[in-house]
């Protein structure tokens, strides 16, 4: 995948150099030519401009880009300008990061529905949460295992633990599955829950939207995945 991560202060150069460890096409961008100059050698590629230019901002690869993140949290105005310029570019996918409440209500209002708190979330997480498709959230273990949280991928829906493999083909382990069930509150309103359905069996089938909660090597789980 192709990644453009705009601010390159300690979270935007963290998921930076790890996506681009995990194989994908990296463009880091800063104002600032020190920081622009530390990651050049660990990422694809590095550009030094300034992004709340709308000149300089449509210098960058817009349509053959996958993901944008503005990952800027010095200058909230900063971060909040280059977010929208991005909205009006109508790139493919942007997360946007917010270091307070109010800052994550502006992007709101902007249309950004993906909102990073690097503050509460790892660049580790994140990096897992963009390359991985159906993620959900992880644990990390250590460098090499995680637990990871996931929704059933489409193709084997219908088919039971034992008919997919998890052991024999992929080397994961299988420790839970979550469903979402909806249910009426006491004042007859609708509320989706989570509910665990404990240690699944060899022939327990999986539906639709399951999410399924995996323990395995990270790069098996992205096999998987």
């Amino acid at each position: 995948m192709k990644f453009i991560v705009i601010g390159l202060g300690n979270f935007g150069a963290s998921l930076a150099e790890k996506l681009s460890t995990q194989g994908n096409e990296v463009i880091g961008v800063d104002r600032r030519l020190e920081k622009v100059t530390a990651l050049k050698e660990k990422i694809t590629h590095t550009i030094c401009l300034d992004a709340t230019d709308e000149a300089a901002f449509h210098t960058l690869p817009l349509k053959n880009t996958d993901v944008f993140v503005v990952a800027i949290g010095e200058d909230e105005g900063a971060n909040i300008m280059v977010s929208a310029l991005c909205k009006e570019a109508n790139v493919k996918r942007l997360i946007s990061r917010a270091v307070n409440r109010l800052h994550e209500k502006v992007l709101g209002a902007l249309g950004v529905s993906e909102i990073a708190h690097p503050e509460e979330e790892s660049a580790e997480r994140w990096s897992k949460r963009l390359c991985m498709t159906g993620f959900v959230d992880s644990f990390e273990l250590n460098s090499n295992y995680s637990i990871v949280e996931a929704v059933v991928p489409s193709k084997y829906v219908g088919k039971t633990i034992q008919e997919i493999g998890f052991r024999e083909k992929y080397e994961l382990l299988v420790l839970t599955i979550l469903k979402n069930t909806e249910k009426q509150t006491t004042f007859g309103k609708s509320v989706v829950t989570t509910v665990l359905h404990g240690i699944p069996r060899p022939d327990t089938r999986l539906e639709s939207e399951d999410i399924l909660v995996i323990y395995g090597y990270n790069d098996h789980i992205k096999s998987f995945l």
